[in-house]
């Protein structure tokens, strides 16, 4: 078992089953965790992302992509991240410090255009583990590739084709990261984002809404 967020809530492994999670996660910087979304709440995400709008965004220096733009969408996969159920079983099986917000993207990488991705790291504001969660259909290509920043070898090299799958990942300033080109038809479409240490989940919706907050994780 591992984790699932359904309509209900959290669905998290606890005991044995969150030990032996956390040693596969020590010994390899990652975990694939199959049907991470619960189909329904994938329905419901796909039919709001159908009616919302990409634009193309660059990363200076590191990549090009699709890039939906912030709303409904956007706004519950947010909500849905930024559980403290979700935040302490991170932190247990990856050993990272306390998480203060989970945020992201929804991302797009079209097979044929000019949308890449290049080896980067992603350190810095926080940022302790990353996860990117499969939102469209089963692509070629668009695999999670990790490394130290000192060696040529893989640690990972992984491709999350799983509806609803999503993959966990340490960020840390020995390795780096980058996802493959997209081959075949289908579009890559994924929520990708960071696990931060800071700041606190309620005040990144105070900055984004203004005024108070009394939502609850």
């Amino acid at each position: 078992m591992t984790f699932t967020i359904t309509r209900l809530g959290l669905r998290a492994p606890a005991g044995d089953a969150l030990d032996a999670l956390a040693a596969r996660f020590a010994d390899s910087q990652f975990l694939v965790l199959p049907s991470f979304l619960d189909p329904q709440l994938l329905e419901i995400i796909r039919s709001k992302m159908a009616q919302d709008t990409f634009y193309e965004r660059t990363h200076d220096g590191i990549g090009v992509e699709m890039c939906l733009v912030p709303g409904p969408t956007s706004g519950l996969l947010e909500l849905m991240l930024n559980d403290e159920g979700l935040f302490t079983a991170v932190q247990r099986v990856t050993g990272c410090e306390a998480i203060g917000c989970f945020e992201g993207r929804v991302y797009r990488m079209v097979p044929g255009s000019v949308h890449y991705d290049s080896w980067h790291g992603d350190v810095g504001e926080g940022r302790q583990v990353a996860l990117s969660l499969n939102l469209g259909g089963v692509y070629a290509g668009g695999a999670l590739q990790l490394a130290r920043t000192d060696s040529e070898e893989l640690l990972a090299d992984v491709a999350n084709t799983g509806p609803g799958d999503a993959l966990l990942f340490r960020i840390a300033p020995n390795l780096r990261h980058r996802v493959t080109a997209v081959g075949g038809q289908e579009p890559k479409t994924a929520y990708a984002g960071w696990f931060r240490s800071y700041p606190h989940y309620h005040d990144l919706w105070r900055a984004a809404f203004g005024g108070s907050t009394s939502a609850q994780g």
